[in-house]
């Protein structure tokens, strides 16, 4: 007994001598990457102070911390092109480099341990509107820009894009290198689905601007591709006329078939009828341990009725859409939303609608942030799982997961989404992965740790996919999260070696997005 506790101290002494080695190493190569970075141009816009280093080591998820060597604040897209220049042909030491918006990843994607982080917001706002022939009304944006700045910009011409995420304040080159998936994908696509063109730094440092004719290869490899082959500096985004107002509509069902049926009946009325189909299609998995997340939609005098429902039944489902309209639709948009859900399934007397501003319908995350934020549980860990799930598996997902799982560890908090959309509208050609099914369902676990232990939300994630795992339900993530080469193998299925010969023409050495872990994971 006491050789096995003199070899297990033998043990911990080396562990340690080990551990501390390995720190002072990695100093030692971080403080001499440091001094090679000063030698460049851009040497003043390189930060290594306590704050910039801190901020650049989490992200919104506060799960992962990564310290980088140095974080760069570009002046101009030519000073990322200089950094990446420089690491690609000069670095006598590996450098690693992630580009980060507002860091909005859950798992570190953003992330460069010991590499340098560049902090895009520095570059400022740039947004021009302007009119083609070819190709109607487009705006070009700096990679670097929230969609609410696009929006309101755009607005200002009477034009906006069509294809929007939930939360707006993201950066465009951030959504586009994973797709950028809301209520209105189903209509028209993803935002990777509505550009024309692209500036793009890629991993030897060459400036390329690239579109389905020019550089198609790198186009079609960067959206959707988690930051792998380039960093977007400028996309030419389509645009459409803008609306003035929204009528925005939940309805509530008890019954998970009626539910789905009626939802994929609402996303393929558009094929057949342009004018009368929705603009928006989404839904909600209601239950009283995420009211907080969906009740503030209905007003004081329904609450009450909802909560004593979603007791009887233990999980109701919602589902929401929005129709857009203007001066010149507003005679008809009633009329034309009547005739739309007519006919549906969902629990008699529980649907409610709301008549707001369009501005205010793609805003609307934003002020259950600011309360969030005031309630302090804004910046707290977000264990997030994003999946896409086959509609032939649908059901078994409702069974196996919602009615199981779901409702077994009752600690589910935040918003649960679960809503379909229409394959045909994502181009195979990009690098983002889908079931090969005509419709498939976004199903979004959107927690919030700030009443519990993160890690149990993590286990409860590792349980719904493992049960898919089991069961043959043939998922994909949507921001993806992986350990291992095998698991991105299986993640882009057909895709993957065209992915890796996609890397090793732009990016060969390996410098981008390191956060994603797809190629260094060892």
């Amino acid at each position: 007994m006491a050789q096995n506790h003199l070899m297990a101290s033998h043990c911990m002494t080396i562990t340690l001598i080990l551990m501390s080695t390995l720190v002072c190493q990695s100093k030692l190569l971080t403080d001499s990457l440091y001094h090679e970075l000063l030698s460049l141009p851009i040497a003043g816009d390189l930060h290594i102070d306590p704050e910039s280093i801190s901020e650049a080591s989490v992200d919104y998820g506060l799960i992962v911390r990564e310290i980088p060597a140095a974080v760069l604040r570009p002046s101009y897209p030519k000073d990322i092109a200089t950094l990446v220049a420089f690491a690609y042909n000069e670095s006598a030491i590996p450098l690693t480099i992630s580009a980060r918006g507002c860091g909005h990843s859950v798992r570190g994607q953003a992330m460069a341990h010991d590499g340098v982080v560049v902090d895009m917001t520095s570059l400022g706002n740039k947004t021009t509107v302007s009119w083609s022939q070819s190709l109607g009304h487009y705006v070009d944006v700096g990679g670097q820009q929230l969609w609410i700045d696009v929006l309101e910009e755009t607005l200002k011409h009477g034009v906006a894009p069509v294809s929007w995420t939930d939360y707006l304040y993201l950066t465009v080159g951030g959504t586009l290198s994973n797709a950028g998936i809301s209520g209105e994908t189903f209509r028209y696509g993803p935002q990777i689905s509505n550009v024309y063109e692209m500036d793009v730094i890629t991993g030897t440092g060459h400036f390329l601007t690239c579109s389905p004719h020019k550089n198609p290869k790198l186009f079609y490899s960067v959206l959707g591709g988690l930051g792998q082959f380039g960093i977007i500096t400028r996309a030419r985004i389509a645009l459409a006329p803008a609306s003035k107002r929204v009528k925005w509509v939940r309805m509530i069902y008890s019954d998970f078939s009626a539910f789905m049926m009626d939802q994929e009946r609402l996303i393929s009325r558009h094929e057949r009828e342009q004018d009368e189909s929705l603009d928006y299609v989404e839904g909600q998995l209601l239950m009283r341990r995420n009211s907080d997340s969906w009740i503030s939609f209905f007003s004081l005098s329904d609450q009450p009725r909802l909560l004593s429902l979603v007791t009887e039944h233990e999980l109701l489902y919602c589902i929401e859409v929005a129709k857009y309209y203007d001066e010149r639709t507003q005679s008809t948009v009633d009329k034309d939303l009547e005739m739309i859900l007519k006919d549906l399934s969902h629990v008699p007397e529980f649907m409610f609608e709301k008549d707001v501003g369009y501005v205010d319908f793609l805003n609307r995350v934003r002020a259950e942030e600011l309360v969030l934020r005031e309630q302090g549980l804004w910046n707290v860990p977000h264990p997030w799982l994003n999946l896409f799930v086959p509609k032939s598996r649908i059901t078994d997902f409702n069974t196996g997961v919602f009615q199981n799982i779901v409702l077994r560890k009752n600690i589910t908090t935040g918003p649960v989404l679960i809503y379909p959309m229409n394959n045909d509208k994502w181009d195979d050609r990009m690098s983002a992965v889908i079931p090969d099914e005509d419709v498939f369902y976004t199903v979004g676990f959107l927690h919030s740790s700030g009443f519990g232990d993160w890690q149990e939300f993590d286990l409860q994630n590792k349980e719904v996919l493992l049960f898919c795992k089991a069961n043959g339900i043939k998922v994909k993530q949507y921001l993806p999260h992986y350990s291992t080469e095998r698991e991105w193998m299986q993640h882009f299925g057909p895709k993957w070696r065209i992915f890796q010969e996609n890397k090793s023409q732009f990016d060969p050495k390996i410098l981008l997005s390191p956060g994603q872990n797809i190629f260094n994971h060892n």
